[in-house]
C-alpha cells in the first residue's frame, strides 16, 4: 500500500510542471503527508477541458456512502481490480486525477518493528501518482467533500525488498490519457498502471519517527542506519 508520501514542490512548480490553468490553492509542504489531509490533486475541469489544481481529501469517500468514516479504508485502490471494485469502479472511468508528490514510503518489516524508507526520483525530481477522485455529500447537506485515493501496483525491483506493493507513478506522456484528455480504451488504461522503472529511481531508510504522522518536518527525510534504530 502507499500510507504517506513526500509533498515539498511548491504549487508553483507544480503548475509549471502540469501546465495548470486557473487559481491555485494554498498548501504547504508536506513531508510525511497522510490520510486525512487535504493535498494537491490535478484533475482535468469536465467543461473547459483545463488542468486544475485543488487540495482534495486523502481517503476516498464514494457518491455512496452513508458517512464519510469509509474514507480509512480507501485511502488506495489496486490497479488490478480498479474497474471492478465498487467502490472505485465509477471513479476509474470518470474521475481519474494525477497526485503530484516528491517521494513516497513504505516500510520494512523486520522482526516485530517496522523500518520506514523512502523512494523518489534518481534525480530528486517531482513525479506523478496515479489517482481516482470522488465527490460527496453528506445528507441534508449543501457542502460537497471532494476525496481522492492513491492507485497501488506491483512493486518494482527496488520496492520489492521492503514491500510487495507500490504507488503506480504515471510518466508525463500518460498523463494526457489517464486525465481524459484524450481517448483511451479501460484495458489501456490499466496497462499504464505498470511497477515504474527501477533504473529512475533511488532509496534510503529514514526514522520511525515519522511513523507518527504528527511528524511533518524537513528531518524526516534524513537518512539513517536501519540497524541503528530498529531492534
Amino acid at each position: 500500500m502507499c500510507g504517506r508520501y513526500v509533498h515539498t514542490s511548491n504549487v508553483e512548480a507544480i503548475a509549471r510542471l502540469f501546465g495548470i490553468t486557473g487559481p491555485l490553492p494554498n498548501t504547504a509542504a508536506h513531508y510525511n503527508a497522510a490520510p486525512g489531509q487535504d493535498l494537491p490533486v490535478v484533475r482535468r475541469h469536465p467543461d473547459t477541458g483545463e488542468r486544475r489544481l485543488d487540495a482534495l481529501h486523502w481517503g476516498l469517500v464514494p457518491s455512496w456512502a452513508k458517512d464519510r468514516k469509509i474514507a480509512w479504508k480507501l485511502i488506495n485502490a489496486r490497479a488490478e481490480t480498479i474497474d471492478t471494485t465498487g467502490a472505485f469502479r465509477s471513479a476509474f472511468r470518470l474521475r481519474r486525477c494525477l497526485v503530484p508528490a516528491d517521494g513516497f514510503y513504505e516500510w520494512e518489516k523486520r522482526g516485530t518493528k517496522r523500518q520506514p524508507w523512502v523512494f523518489t526520483m534518481a534525480d530528486r525530481t517531482p513525479f506523478a501518482l496515479a489517482g481516482l477522485w470522488e465527490g460527496w455529500r453528506p445528507e441534508g447537506s449543501e457542502e460537497w467533500l471532494r476525496s481522492f485515493t492513491v492507485v497501488t501496483t506491483a512493486a518494482n525491483p527496488l520496492v520489492a525488498p521492503i514491500h510487495d506493493r507500490m504507488p503506480a507513478i504515471l510518466p508525463p506522456a500518460a498523463w494526457a490519457s489517464w486525465l481524459g484528455e484524450e481517448p483511451c480504451a479501460p484495458a489501456a488504461l490499466k496497462a499504464l498502471l505498470q511497477p515504474f522503472p527501477a533504473a529512475a529511481m533511488t532509496t534510503w531508510p529514514v526514522s520511525p519517527r515519522m511513523n507518527s504522522g504528527k511528524v511533518d518536518e524537513p528531518s524526516v527525510l534524513d537518512p539513517v542506519t536501519p540497524d541503528d534504530v530498529v531492534a
